[in-house]
C-alpha cells in the first residue's frame, strides 16, 4: 500500500509533466483564433475595397477603403485591381494580407500564410 503523501507527490509530478502540453495546445488554439479573425477582417476589407472601386475604379480608392475599414497592418496589406474601368465593366479587386505570428512560443510553429480574398464588381 502506498502512503497518501507519496500519492500527492505522484499527482504533482503528473501535473508538471502534462501542464506544458496543455498550455501549448491552448496557445495554439489562440493563434488559430487570431488567424481566423484576420481572415474575417480581410474579407471585410475586400468588400469595402470592391464597393469603393465600383464607384471610383482606381487601385488607390480601393486600397484607401480597405485600410479605413479594418485595423489590419497597412505594411502587410496589398490591394490590387484588374479588369475594365469603364462604366458597366467588371473590375476584380484582390486583397492580400500576410499576418505575423502573434502568440509567443507557438506562433513560430505555424507556417507563413497569405490570406487572400478576391471580389468582382460592376463599375458604376
Amino acid at each position: 500500500m502506498v502512503p497518501a503523501a507519496r500519492e500527492r507527490g505522484q499527482a504533482a509530478v503528473e501535473t508538471a509533466l502534462v501542464l506544458p502540453l496543455i498550455m501549448a495546445v491552448a496557445l495554439a488554439l489562440v493563434q488559430v483564433g487570431l488567424l481566423v479573425r484576420d481572415h474575417v477582417l480581410v474579407v471585410h476589407a475586400a468588400r469595402e475595397a470592391a464597393r469603393a472601386a465600383a464607384v471610383d475604379p482606381t487601385t488607390e480608392a480601393a486600397a484607401d477603403a480597405a485600410l479605413a475599414a479594418t485595423s489590419l497592418n497597412p505594411d502587410r496589406l496589398l490591394v490590387e485591381t484588374q479588369g475594365s474601368r469603364t462604366t458597366g465593366g467588371l473590375l476584380q479587386v484582390t486583397v492580400r494580407f500576410r499576418p505575423e505570428p502573434a502568440v509567443p512560443l507557438v506562433g513560430g510553429l505555424f507556417p507563413s500564410v497569405t490570406i487572400q480574398e478576391t471580389l468582382t464588381v460592376r463599375v458604376e
